[in-house]
């Protein structure tokens, strides 16, 4: 009985590891490069911040690129005026391109780090997309998210090795770089889960490039024009080149909602150190003509005491 106990046990585990493995193992499922998308940071619930990202991705994507339009209704309505046997050819041909399921406008996708989902896009540009959210909720400043922290486009992916990386920046950067087009920029660079890139070396070669495509580039890291982002998960290299990335808070959803400080604000204290050093010198002024007065009154009796001391030195002789 032990021996057939056994095989019984060896046969449910590799049931159970074929199937375990089978649904682990989805090609399409994982960021992979040649990919566009959206890179989407959260904290600590991803399936809300998945939830969360289609809402909000598909109300302003209506807004700018209009409705997502799929081929079904079409082709229903014209199957009654058809033969039966043309109208089974379709159905056939239906069924077998809905096994392969239609991609559809935005895809969630595993991202290969913790905290972070990539949201896989389909005829339209991710960068236009994600700079009309936040500019919207910039001006607007109405909070639409809970989860989502920082939305970063990518209109671009390679493999994260220096040598693919320095290939495919060459000509990804031309269009924002590449003489006569010039512009201050920054880098910024984060690395999940890869240890074999380091962030210097790295920064370094990218500036290189932006050199040569135009010398008249130059880097600026307080308020540049444009801002090279650099987002490295494992072995893929997710970039894109934005805007506006210091005045949307490096594309942080919570940030861009609050509200700005006032200039004001930082002018007030100088105003009132004006007042305040006012006020020191007039009162050292007060103290000086304090003194003045105080020196005088001395003088005024030390003549009087001479006089005196004088006249018993004359009555003593």
């Amino acid at each position: 009985m032990s021996a057939v106990q056994n095989d019984s046990r060896k046969r449910n585990k590799k049931r159970y590891g074929a199937g375990y493995h089978s649904k682990r193992y989805k090609g399409s499922r994982e960021l992979e490069v040649g990919m566009q998308g959206i890179l989407i940071t959260c904290n600590m619930n991803e399936r809300k911040c998945t939830a969360e990202a289609y809402n909000l991705l598909s109300e302003y994507a209506d807004e700018l690129f209009g409705p997502e339009k799929l081929q079904d209704s079409s082709e229903e309505e014209e199957g009654d005026e058809e033969d039966v046997e043309e109208a089974l050819k379709k159905e056939v041909a239906q069924l077998k391109t809905s096994g392969v399921k239609q991609e559809r406008r935005f895809q969630a996708l595993d991202s290969g780090a913790n905290n972070v989902i990539f949201i896989k896009t389909k005829n339209l540009d991710s960068d236009k997309l994600v700079h009309h959210i936040l500019s919207d909720l910039h001006t607007t400043k109405k909070k639409k998210s809970r989860v989502i922290l920082r939305m970063l486009p990518v209109t671009g992916t390679c493999k994260a090795f220096q040598e693919d990386m320095v290939k495919y920046l060459t000509e990804f950067l031309e269009p924002w770089f590449k003489a006569p087009n010039c512009g201050t920029y920054q880098i910024a660079f984060k690395a999940r889960n890869s240890s074999h890139n380091k962030r210097d070396e790295i920064i370094k070669s990218i500036a290189g490039l932006v050199g040569k495509l135009n010398p008249k580039n130059k880097v600026d890291l307080t308020n540049p024009e444009l801002t090279v982002i650099v987002e490295v998960i494992k072995n893929v290299c997710c970039l894109s080149v934005v805007k506006d990335y210091a005045l949307y808070r490096k594309y942080n959803v919570q940030e861009v909602v609050k509200e700005d400080i006032p200039k004001p604000d930082v002018t007030t204290p100088k105003i009132d150190t004006t007042t305040a050093e006012q006020k020191e010198k007039s009162d050292a002024e007060e103290a000086k003509q304090e003194e003045k007065t105080a020196d005088e009154e001395k003088d005024k009796n030390v003549p009087q005491d001479n006089k005196e001391g004088d006249k018993g030195e004359g009555e003593g002789e």
